[in-house]
């Protein structure tokens, strides 16, 4: 009776705990159309934004709005599984995940790089700076101008590599998504430049935006 009553109250701990954890993930924001509400609603990403434009020279609307599209703020975004006989889910088509949807290649070349070996891809601030990195990384070796959404998600999108060999113009689809993500960057820059001085300050004791 003893080992039923304790199998019973470690598998309640395990269930209790998983939905703690749960519970505790950033939820998608209210209004992901608009930036000042997200930035209302979560001050710290608008501060992790700041530094990466301060760092990486990457516009706040440029990053949130490849968030927007890669992941709609979800930390746990994951692509969808494909079908095997059109019904059964199979395997992923490829390895991203969480907000900035970086395949575990590019997320280790980004740690490698920075150093940053306990960032996560779950983590805002750490997928921003991700971003931020590969943005410059397109700028440097590309000259893709940080500021330049559209061929910034195309290049980050089909790779260093990919966008050099022009694969994006053999995928029409791909286009109208850079199309979109220029679109709302420059939506979202518009709606920036009406509220930042509105928007909350990060703390003077607030050293870091994680």
């Amino acid at each position: 009776m003893n080992k039923v009553l304790h199998k019973l109250l470690v598998i309640v701990f395990i269930v209790f705990s998983a939905t703690m954890l749960f519970s505790c993930a950033t939820a998608p924001p209210h209004h992901p159309n608009n930036i000042c509400s997200i930035f209302r609603q979560y001050p710290k990403w608008f501060w992790s934004t700041q530094d990466v434009q301060k760092h990486w020279g990457v516009p706040i609307s440029v990053v949130m709005a490849i968030i927007l599209q890669e992941s709609h703020y979800r930390a746990d975004a994951k692509p969808p599984r494909k079908k095997l006989l059109w019904i059964i889910p199979w395997l992923r088509p490829t390895s991203a995940y969480g907000y900035s949807q970086a395949t575990d290649g590019s997320w280790r070349s980004y740690k490698r790089s920075t150093g940053a070996g306990s960032a996560s891809r779950d983590a805002f601030h750490d997928a921003a700076n991700f971003i931020g990195w590969y943005a410059n990384q397109a700028h440097r070796k590309l000259g893709i101008s940080t500021q330049d959404p559209y061929r910034v998600y195309l290049a980050y999108h089909e790779g260093i590599g990919g966008y050099a060999r022009k694969t994006y113009l053999r995928k029409q689809w791909l286009i109208g998504v850079a199309h979109r993500v220029d679109r709302n960057a420059w939506l979202y820059h518009r709606q920036l430049m009406g509220c930042i001085r509105s928007l909350k300050t990060r703390p003077w004791w607030h050293l870091w935006s994680y």
